[in-house]
């Protein structure tokens, strides 16, 4: 008895001096999530050798993010790092493997929030800018406006020097046949365009959240958009509020799926807006927003959520979902389909 009172006692003061010592640093702990896209990813159409690029490259992102963190960097640079890996990979729906629009160029948005004070900046429809990430950033530090679109958001981007690239940098043999096929679709049934489970191709966003050690939360959005979108058509992912969201006081949302829904439902801030005003947890407000709210509906897609605290929530109402993730903790996961 003595022995266990000793302890126990050993313990609470390890417990006590651990706590003095988070204070003194006045440091939170470091998380971050990221995803790929969600749709129907299942086994069955996945070469063993395709689910280990994309497991691998995944991998990469959310290291890169988290290096970062560890380093002492803001939560900011670390979406940014996350997402420009899978920016310049053709694995993914945005950079390099964005996919085509109906008359066959590429499209590209972007957004990105911090959560210390709700800064945020998009771009949208830009079709020379090699990371259209890195852009939505300059748009919310370097500008008075949110979101600049198009011709417009290039012009920027030349006064601050970005790289730019030939529009068909994007291109990709994968992408391509995609768009090929989506068009037969669309001869053959015109709803097709918005029925997620007759044209398949709207779920390739990639996105980042994380938490640096100073306690402030940003999320991050990047996207090609839809194949074979038309007329200008612009998805969630660089609208504040329905697929990227970020404020200290609740949570950051990234989101992937179909566009359309996640904005008439206002998806990202409603998930912190319930954190907020309900006092559930993110992981709870986000499993109510994707299977209660937008499911019914016909709305399709994920989301990944991380609280102040640097609790991470992935859920998806589709097959499955590209993420990736390192909690507070250091523990990496990697998961492809919904049974992981």
């Amino acid at each position: 008895m003595k022995n266990a009172l000793l302890l126990t006692s050993f313990c609470f003061l390890a417990f006590v001096q651990q706590g003095a010592m988070a204070e003194t640093t006045g440091q939170s702990p470091i998380a971050i999530v990221i995803h790929g896209g969600a749709g129907t990813i299942n086994r069955a159409n996945m070469s063993e050798e395709r689910e280990q690029q994309y497991r691998a490259k995944l991998e990469q992102a959310i290291k890169a993010g988290h290096a970062l963190l560890a380093q002492g960097a803001s939560s900011l640079d670390a979406t940014i790092a996350a997402i420009q890996v899978m920016e310049e990979s053709e694995l993914f729906n945005a950079g390099k493997g964005a996919v085509y629009t109906y008359e066959g160029a590429h499209e590209l948005d972007a957004s990105i929030m911090w959560g210390k004070n709700r800064q945020a900046g998009a771009v949208a429809g830009v079709k020379t800018i090699k990371s259209p990430i890195a852009l939505a950033r300059a748009v919310m530090e370097k500008s008075d406006h949110v979101m600049l679109s198009g011709r417009g958001a290039e012009t920027f981007a030349e006064s601050l020097g970005f790289e730019k690239v030939p529009n068909t940098y994007f291109d990709s043999d994968a992408r391509f046949e995609q768009l090929q096929k989506a068009k037969e679709t669309l001869k053959l049934d015109k709803t097709a365009q918005s029925d997620p489970l007759l044209l398949d191709y709207k779920f390739g966003t990639v996105g980042a959240v994380a938490l640096d050690k100073n306690g402030n939360l940003a999320a991050a959005t990047s996207t090609g958009g839809m194949t074979a979108k038309r007329w200008g058509r612009i998805g969630d992912s660089p609208v504040i509020g329905a697929g990227t969201f970020a404020d200290n006081q609740s949570c950051a949302v990234s989101a992937t799926g179909h566009g359309e829904y996640f904005i008439r439902y206002n998806v990202a801030a409603d998930i912190c807006a319930r954190v907020a005003y309900q006092k559930v947890t993110a992981a709870q407000a986000a499993d109510e927003v994707i299977h209660n709210v937008l499911k019914p509906v016909g709305g399709t897609g994920g989301v990944i959520v991380m609280d102040n605290k640097g609790n991470i929530s992935q859920p998806f109402n589709t097959q499955g979902m590209y993420r990736a993730s390192i909690d507070t903790q250091g523990k990496l996961s990697v998961g492809i389909y919904g049974e992981e």
